[in-house]
């Protein structure tokens, strides 16, 4: 039988701290990225013997994991047992402790044991206490950051602290599915703009392609965050697949706008994702929120889907339209593709290597949309990078010395547009250098500021 505790202080009272844990959205928030584990069934409550069910990759093989949850009985907290699962034993105890009126401690206490007695300790002991050396230390990170924003952002509020009621479009997406757990944990309901039929009361419909939505359901929202839009690194970029990218961003956010602006009680926010890409292959020169778009494909669908905003803005919605870099995380996107080859050590420079790749962490992501509903003095365009652009050369060296691997297999220019044509060029070949200026003068605290803690931040490296 082995132990293993994680303490941290947390701002919050030991009460709300609970209610955190309780929430929807939060085992979501608490997953390490780097894990392979896939969420079947969240339990119902943290209570009277619900159970959790996951699903766990070890290797070549699966394994279900089935929890069950019990409050403590003189304490603040709850314990989670595994009922079956990987471990010859799993309890796991989460205490939040009262230290004053705004601030509490939590414990993470398990008490664990892996199977074939001895033989598993000596061959996998010291592997899994390295795991949940780094497991826990991520779900400390997280939870302090989120309650930290979430109480700043309170403070921030000209309504004070109410909860908001936020519309969420893309929430199954890579950002949005964060953002839902993000905004759900802190207290906030979230509506969801879906396609097909509602699979439950918070679901709203539509259909941009053909201009129908219930529009009865968006009187008195606080706030929108408006993500949907076609995904643009699948597939070559041909005629069918280009009018797909542009008429997915464009003309959802147009006829979107314009329902919130017909709304009799309005949105007080409107944040509309746009992205980098507006700016186009810039070289050396570093682009900030004034200055002007470039001329490729991507640079006209961001023109004019920021554009596509502005009946909102002029019937009194404050509009914020966030330039999204490249959103890093182990889970899509661009990171995903680059780690097998790296770990493989197949990685190594495209092109020149000289191309500039502003970036940012998926938690600073939901941070700046988080920040962009609340601050109350931001609107128009914002850039949504780390402050730290850095070129292909120093991502790829970067990247392969958190993974430890070697990076001298590269991509020669021709390769890459030979590989992906259009898209090379723009998402791959592309230099652009922007800086996160309105961001933060606006007051926000970049979670991951720089590559290299981002990167193992998210491998828990």
């Amino acid at each position: 039988m082995a132990e293993f505790i994680q303490k941290s202080v947390m701002p919050v009272s030991a009460d709300e701290l609970l209610a955190w844990h309780s929430r929807p959205g939060a085992f979501e928030r608490l997953l390490p990225p780097w894990e392979n584990i896939e969420i079947i069934r969240t339990a119902s409550s943290l209570t009277g013997g619900a159970q959790a069910e996951l699903a766990v990759r070890i290797g070549p093989f699966r394994k279900h994991w089935i929890a069950q949850h019990d409050a403590l009985a003189s304490e603040v907290g709850f314990q989670d047992v595994q009922l079956s699962g990987p471990f010859a034993k799993w309890e796991h105890t989460h205490r939040m402790t009262p230290i004053d009126a705004e601030s509490s401690s939590l414990e993470d206490s398990i008490q664990y044991d892996v199977p074939l007695g001895w033989l598993g300790r000596l061959l996998a002991g010291a592997s899994i206490k390295r795991s949940l050396v780094r497991t826990f230390a991520y779900r400390h990170r997280i939870t302090l950051a989120d309650l930290t924003a979430h109480r700043d952002a309170r403070k921030r509020q000209t309504k004070g602290n109410e909860s908001m009621k936020i519309l969420v479009t893309g929430s199954t997406g890579l950002v949005g599915s964060a953002v839902v757990a993000f905004l759900t944990t802190g207290g906030h309901q979230v509506l969801r703009l879906v396609r097909g039929k509602a699979r439950n009361a918070d679901d709203v419909v539509w259909d941009p392609a053909v201009e129908t939505i219930e529009s009865e359901k968006l009187e008195g929202l606080d706030a929108v965050v408006h993500l949907a839009g076609e995904n643009i690194a699948t597939g070559r970029w041909n005629a069918a697949k280009k009018t797909k990218i542009r008429d997915s961003r464009v003309n959802g956010t147009r006829f979107l706008s314009n329902t919130l602006a017909k709304l009799i009680s309005k949105p007080r926010a409107f944040v509309c994702a746009s992205a980098i890409g507006f700016y186009g292959d810039r070289g050396d020169e570093v682009m900030t929120e004034s200055s002007p778009p470039g001329t490729s494909f991507l640079c006209e669908v961001c023109r004019d889907w920021e554009a596509a905003a502005e009946t909102a803005r002029q019937a009194g919605i404050r509009v914020v339209n966030l330039r999204i870099g490249v959103v890093l995380t182990p889970h899509g996107g661009a990171l995903e593709k680059m780690l097998l080859p790296f770990k493989l050590c197949a990685g190594g420079v495209i092109g020149s290597g000289k191309q500039y790749m502003s970036w940012i962490a998926i938690d600073d992501v939901v941070g700046a949309i988080h920040h962009a509903l609340t601050c109350d003095a931001l609107s128009g365009s914002v850039n949504a990078v780390a402050p730290d652009a850095v070129t292909n050369r120093a991502f790829t060296k970067t990247l392969g010395s958190v993974l430890h691997r070697p990076t001298i297999f590269p991509m020669p220019a021709f390769a890459a547009k030979l590989a992906f044509g259009e898209m090379g060029d723009e998402l791959l070949l592309a230099s652009t250098r922007v800086t996160p200026q309105r961001l933060v003068e606006s007051g926000y605290q970049f979670r991951c500021p720089k590559l290299d803690g981002a990167l193992r931040h998210l491998l828990g490296k």
